[in-house]
């Protein structure tokens, strides 16, 4: 319980609640929970509408996986997108962060998570099996591995091209210069756009 018993009723619970999201520890949790007490009910109340709205309405697209608000996501819908080229994420959060790089123009495949067998994620939890059924229609021409540069992430890496070889499709993964042990999503735009620029052939 975040509030410690400082706090009871509505108040321990708002900053129970908010702690419990990610990144969001008992300090911040708290003067979250303070400035929403602060506000205008309106703005509250607005607030609380955008998250009911966005639960309710937010899908996850039948191809990607990415989120969207219709069967498929705007990148899948737009004929502009070069759809050969199918970049591999973690999160549909990696996809907005490679998106701000302005460098891809291809398609994503969003797995949904990393391989992490101490806490029971394998090849069956992730969207593995989709992205395969993707290759199997036989226009894609690359595959581009760009999951988080940490211990799952090159662990999941590793696996997808393993499991990518006997296809006939070219698997690359972005260039060094992002962190080992951070997150893409965290990764400065010009970092990020020159991993792509610099990919590899994997294997």
């Amino acid at each position: 319980m975040y509030a410690g018993g400082i706090y009871e009723g509505a108040v321990a619970d708002l900053i129970d609640e908010l702690g419990k999201l990610p990144g969001v520890g008992p300090k911040s949790a708290q003067r979250i929970a303070f400035h929403l007490l602060a506000a205008d009910s309106a703005e509250v109340r607005r607030l609380a509408q955008v998250l009911v709205e966005a639960k309710d309405k937010v899908r996850f697209c039948r191809i990607c996986g990415n989120v969207a608000e219709a069967e498929e996501c705007r990148v899948c819908r737009d004929p502009r997108r070069d759809h050969s080229v199918i970049c591999v994420v973690e999160e549909p959060k990696d996809v907005v962060a490679v998106e701000r790089t302005r460098e891809y123009r291809g398609v994503y495949h969003v797995l949904g998570g990393a391989l992490s067998p101490l806490t029971g994620v394998g090849p069956e939890q992730l969207r593995v099996r989709e992205l395969l059924l993707r290759l199997g229609a036989g226009s894609v021409t690359e595959v581009i591995l760009a999951t988080d540069p940490n211990i799952e992430g090159i662990a999941t890496a590793t696996y997808l091209s393993q499991v990518l070889r006997p296809l006939e499709v070219t698997v690359t993964q972005l260039a060094s210069g992002l962190p080992v042990g951070g997150d893409l999503e965290y990764a400065d735009e010009v970092t990020l756009g020159r991993a792509f620029e610099g990919r590899r052939t994997v294997g």
